[in-house]
């Protein structure tokens, strides 16, 4: 075999492999791949998340307005108490010597009222029998019966028993208002004694119990923490850039770290006016619709609040939009059976990190979610399916 019939020959070769290598790459790069698209959806919920915990809207720490020495405890935490029940008592027996005494001064100036009424009834009959004398004393002188002086005597006899009704008359007045000061008095020391009784000032749950029997308390110290169960909510806190739809009114879902498989719906009750001004959050009172028997103050729990429903809107996973900033982005479209590019605006955005397109997409085309192959303008594709959402 001659020289130049092998270089032909391995020439031809090389043809050979470059045609089958560009064969298979025109294969591999122009065969249709399959692709998964975005699809419409109806009634998707919009929602912000919110991390907080249980909380009571009325809470209070109770304590007795006096110092004293515990005697009397009834109840522990968890237990359940009704508006007016006892919870303890201080040791009271000096301020009850107190309440008697004022009580025995009170029925002292009672009985001193009442025999200054009986003063001014003799005083009265004293009138009386004046006034009858010094009239007929002024009859008798007028007829010359009596001298003119007897008459002028049974006068001033009548003026000084009127000068002592007015005396008696004073002295019932000054009674009653003794009277008065020593019921005073007595209510006073009766509401001092009713501070050594604590009562429950509304019907609720005992938090915590902070004393035993014994101990020496001092006014305004926390004995029970309460609170009612009928005012249990959640507070969120929420990114203030994600929280501008929020208003009082919107459902929300609730759960709670010790169950997460139960999913408690709720409502906004309140929105914080004041912002957290150092992590930047929004913080958000939430009201079960029917909330559970038992609560545990301070639980974390996870809040998601509807804020928009999308009646009909085509949803695109952030993970298929490139260059995104702001509210747009770049993504690939099929149209007419190939890969096209498109710059979407989008609108609003779920939790599971889709978003709303708005505009920028041709008529016609649809998003591609999913390919099974490397994508680039031009190249022609089979619809596989639509994205779950």
């Amino acid at each position: 075999m001659s020289a130049s019939l092998k270089k032909y020959r391995t020439a031809l070769s090389i043809l050979v492999v470059l045609a089958v290598a560009v064969g298979a790459f025109a294969y591999l790069r122009l065969r249709p791949i399959d692709v998964v698209v975005a699809r419409r959806e109806q009634s998707v919920p919009i929602a912000v998340f919110g991390l907080g915990t249980v909380e009571a809207r009325t809470i209070s720490n109770l304590g007795f307005e006096v110092a004293g020495t515990l005697v009397v405890l009834h109840g522990d935490a968890g237990d359940t108490v009704s508006k007016g029940d006892v919870l303890a008592e201080l040791q009271s027996r000096e301020q009850m010597a107190r309440v008697a005494s004022a009580k025995a001064a009170a029925a002292q100036a009672r009985a001193n009222a009442t025999q200054a009424g009986a003063t001014v009834d003799r005083a009265n009959v004293a009138l009386r029998q004046k006034l009858a004398i010094s009239e007929r004393r002024e009859e008798l002188a007028r007829r010359g019966a009596v001298s003119s002086e007897i008459s002028e005597e049974a006068r001033a006899a009548f003026e000084i028993a009127q000068a002592d009704l007015a005396l008696a008359e004073s002295a019932v007045d000054v009674a009653r208002e003794n009277v008065q000061q020593a019921e005073a008095l007595v209510q006073v020391e009766e509401a001092r004694l009713a501070k050594y009784t604590l009562n429950a000032p509304y019907s609720g749950v005992i938090v915590a119990r902070q004393r035993d029997l014994g101990s020496m308390l001092n006014p305004g110290e926390t004995l029970y923490t309460i609170a009612d169960p009928a005012s249990i909510w959640a507070l969120a806190y929420v990114d203030e850039a994600k929280s501008g739809q929020i208003q009082v009114g919107q459902t929300a879902t609730v759960t709670l770290r010790s169950n997460p498989s139960r999913h408690i719906s709720a409502r906004v009750a309140r929105i914080d006016i004041e912002s957290d001004r150092v992590n930047e959050e929004r913080r958000v009172y939430v009201k079960c619709d029917v909330c559970p028997g038992d609560f545990h103050l301070g639980e974390q729990a996870e809040v998601r609040i509807t804020v928009a429903t999308l009646e009909d809107a085509l949803l695109v996973p952030m993970a298929a939009v490139r260059e995104y900033a702001g509210n747009r982005g770049k993504v690939w479209i099929v149209a007419d059976g190939r890969i096209g590019e498109a710059a979407l605006t989008f609108g609003q955005k779920t939790l599971d990190g889709r978003l709303e397109v708005v505009d920028g997409l041709p008529g016609g085309a649809t998003v591609v979610v999913e390919a099974a192959g490397a994508l680039a303008v031009g190249r022609s594709v089979r619809i596989a399916g639509t994205a779950s959402p």
